[in-house]
Parts: C-alpha cells; sequence; structure tokens
C-alpha cells in the first residue's frame, strides 16, 4: 500500500456503541435576541479605516 492508501477490508462493519447521555448538545447555550451596534461611523468610514489597517500592516 502506498502512502494515503487504506485496506477498504477495514472500513467494513464498524460498530460504534455511542452513549447518548454523554453525547454534545449542540443547542444546549442557544440565545434568541437582538444585536444592535451603538457607534457614529458609516460603511464608508470603516471600510477607509480597514483600507489604511491593511496598506499599515503591508508596509510592515
Amino acid at each position: 500500500m502506498g502512502f494515503g492508501s487504506y485496506d477498504e477490508s477495514e472500513q467494513k462493519d464498524q460498530d460504534v456503541d455511542t452513549d447518548e447521555d454523554d453525547a454534545v448538545n449542540v443547542h444546549e447555550n442557544d440565545h434568541d435576541g437582538d444585536v444592535t451596534i451603538e457607534g457614529d461611523a458609516d460603511t464608508d468610514d470603516l471600510v477607509g479605516r480597514l483600507s489604511e489597517m491593511r496598506d499599515d500592516e503591508a508596509e510592515d
């Protein structure tokens, strides 16, 4: 067998015992609500500032 290859016979009939009680609950910390952003800058100001930051980083 070469690098990265596998034996398909090893992939057959894999039984995995799982315990649902120990499983991760992805909805445990779901939050419903609104997000508000307070600030005076508009989109053009923010994009301009981002461009300045990228230019400064490129000079380093």
